[in-house]
């Protein structure tokens, strides 16, 4: 019987330890993994932009530090880690450094930036707007296409300064009906002797954004006479459903 219970005993000592073992083997695994998925990550950042950002990895999640020197830097750094596999999602708490400039002064040169982009590509149916708040920038309004989107947001993001950026603007429906409909809006507008020196300097146009047969009118124009001659010029083209008249009035800029 004592010979027995010592077997025994030994026996279930070596399961113990089997078992023991069994679990340990899986966590030392795990930690390998985690290692292995962390190296992956940092190996995607081995540019001089990123030699500031470091990279640390828990439950999946990596969480990205350090800085930057312009914005488009942080979010190319997330993307590029979220796309190693074994990465679940990106914690981004990069900071853009570079210089400090005053919000106003943002705002004047992306402005004149953003009045300038894509033009011979259709930009007088593009009305971005543009918001400055302690170097982060929000684009809003109407592009016409992905593509007019995306120029406009890569813009901001490779701009000095600019800490941060929130992209709120609304792509126009794909619709030919609505193409044709811009051109027609554009030949009643322009074609009109009182509003065709709005079509001479190409950042300073009156923007056409059209959504399924409804037109809005934005830009700045140098008198009222002028804003509403170009409402009722929008209003008088066949398939138009509807015109808002967003158009500001040089020297009146809180009139509707």
């Amino acid at each position: 019987m004592t010979t027995r219970r010592i077997l025994s005993g030994m026996i279930l000592a070596a399961l113990v330890m089997a078992a023991g073992a069994g679990f340990a083997a899986p966590s030392v695994a795990m930690q390998d993994d985690a290692n292995s998925v962390a190296a992956a990550a940092t190996q995607k950042l081995e540019k001089k932009q990123f030699q500031a950002v470091k990279v640390t990895l828990e439950n999946g999640i990596a969480t990205l530090s350090g800085t930057v020197d312009l914005y488009i830097d942080k979010a190319d750094a997330e993307k590029r880690v979220a796309k190693v596999k074994g990465v679940a999602g990106v914690r981004n708490m990069i900071a853009v450094g570079g210089p400090v400039v005053a919000d106003s002064e943002l705002q004047k040169k992306l402005g004149e930036k953003l009045a300038y982009d894509r033009v011979g590509y259709g930009n007088t149916f593009n009305a971005i707007t543009l918001g400055v708040n302690n170097g982060a920038v929000t684009l809003g309004g109407h592009a016409r296409t992905y593509v007019d989107r995306d120029s406009a947001v890569a813009l901001v993001s490779t701009y000095p300064g600019v800490k941060d950026v929130t992209d709120e603007i609304e792509v126009d429906p794909v619709s030919i009906m609505d193409d044709e409909l811009r051109l027609r809006v554009a030949h009643a507008v322009y074609g009109y002797d009182q509003l065709s020196k709005y079509s001479i300097d190409p950042a300073k146009p009156i923007r056409i954004s059209v959504q399924n047969g409804n037109v809005e009118l934005y830009g700045t124009v140098d008198r009222k006479a002028d804003k509403d001659v170009a409402y009722m010029r929008a209003m008088g083209v066949s398939g138009v459903f509807s015109v808002k008249n967003f158009l500001q009035v040089e020297g009146a800029a809180g009139e509707k």
